[in-house]
């Protein structure tokens, strides 16, 4: 299922490129989100809370909450819900509260 509507962005589907998320292609599109794509290649657990370990999916999708910080390109704590895929990204599950090298 692809996110099509998206309340803060606008975006427009382009062509279809490939990024890698935890060493696994995926594909996605250009002009849309980190999280659409991932939506729509079936993964929903976006990643753990810092303490309790619980899963956490996609939430508000606007960029306001921390339920989807992630290290892309490696870079710490970006939400992904607000940044747009872009061909040979790598996209990597966080742990805890992500640090800068």
């Amino acid at each position: 299922m692809r996110i099509n509507d998206h309340p803060i962005l606008d975006f427009q589907r382009g062509e279809e490129i490939t990024f890698s998320f935890d060493g696994q292609e995926v594909k996605g599109y250009e002009g849309e989100t980190i999280a659409a794509a991932l939506h729509a290649a079936g993964v929903r657990v976006l990643g753990h809370s810092p303490e309790k370990h619980r899963p956490r999916g996609l939430f508000c999708a606007i960029g306001n909450c921390s339920s989807c910080l992630m290290i892309v390109d490696g870079e710490p704590n970006v939400r992904i819900c607000v940044e747009k895929v872009k061909q040979g990204m790598q996209v990597q599950t966080q742990q805890g509260k992500g640090c800068l090298r």
